[in-house]
């Protein structure tokens, strides 16, 4: 467990550094502009990153269901060999599904300008700039990419069905509440990151707005990998422990300098 949210920490991190840090420089420097390899490389670590942190968060399903269904078994299914496998093929997949969409993208002729509507690179605002139709080219792998991801979602929603078959069977309530607060969260991120990011790649030009895109990429770009450190750490008994020590360690330390200072 400690291995992927290792892994998940790292893809979270990385996420959220692509996109926010360089939106909160041009607000704070009023500046509205980005050098085309800039753009390039922003496409590529987003799509690699957030295309990885949901591969992950279907091999952590896989492994909720052994451990919970199966959990004879574990020992053999889930053995360190076997998740360091899956957590190179979860970045291995990130690496080549970011690479096929930046090089195509950007294999585009663009001619309608050079203002893209979002706050950060986004393929679908930068195939608005194409003149040409071989942008049509990026729409199928991206309708291609989208069933990957609802395979993945499918896969996600069927293991927890047995995860909450098997939970139900629990005698004790309090293990019952346990199962279903840790688990519930996790389901719903899921399902919002999945909706709105088909929504965002896969909707008409017919509804497009600025307000209504910018809404939605907020929603699968910035919200689940913030919210994902809250549901997977905060809910561990451990880590919440480790936190109130450090909180409490910070603290009495500031309270030890604040009156050597006095004094």
């Amino acid at each position: 467990m400690y291995f992927f949210l290792l892994n998940l920490s790292l893809l979270d991190l990385g996420t959220i550094s692509t996109t926010v840090p360089k939106s909160m420089a041009n607000s704070l420097w009023d500046a509205r502009a980005i050098f085309y390899s800039g753009c390039a490389a922003q496409v590529f670590f987003f799509f690699f990153f957030i295309s990885a942190e949901f591969y992950l968060l279907t091999v952590m399903a896989y492994d909720r269901f052994i451990a919970i269904c199966k959990p004879l078994h574990y020992g053999t299914l889930m053995g360190s060999r076997a998740c360091v496998r899956m957590a190179a093929a979860v970045w291995a997949s990130g690496f080549l599904n970011a690479a096929l969409h930046t090089a195509n993208t950007f294999s585009i002729p663009l001619c309608q300008g050079n203002r893209v509507d979002q706050f950060f690179c986004e393929i679908p605002q930068i195939l608005k700039l194409s003149c040409s139709d071989s942008y049509q080219r990026e729409v199928g792998l991206i309708a291609f990419s989208a069933s990957v991801i609802f395979g993945c979602f499918i896969f996600i929603v069927l293991s927890y069905v047995q995860i909450f078959t098997a939970v139900l069977r629990i005698p004790s309530e309090q293990g019952r509440n346990k199962a279903f607060s840790t688990c519930l969260p996790h389901l719903a991120v899921v399902s919002l990151f999945v909706s709105t990011i088909i929504f965002a790649y896969l909707k008409p030009p017919s509804i497009s707005s600025p307000a209504m895109d910018l809404v939605v990429t907020v929603l699968y770009a910035v919200v689940p990998p913030t919210l994902n450190p809250l549901i997977y750490s905060m809910r561990n008994k451990e880590l919440k422990d480790a936190l109130r020590k450090v909180i409490s360690w910070t603290f009495s330390s500031s309270g030890n300098i604040a009156f050597f200072l006095h004094k």
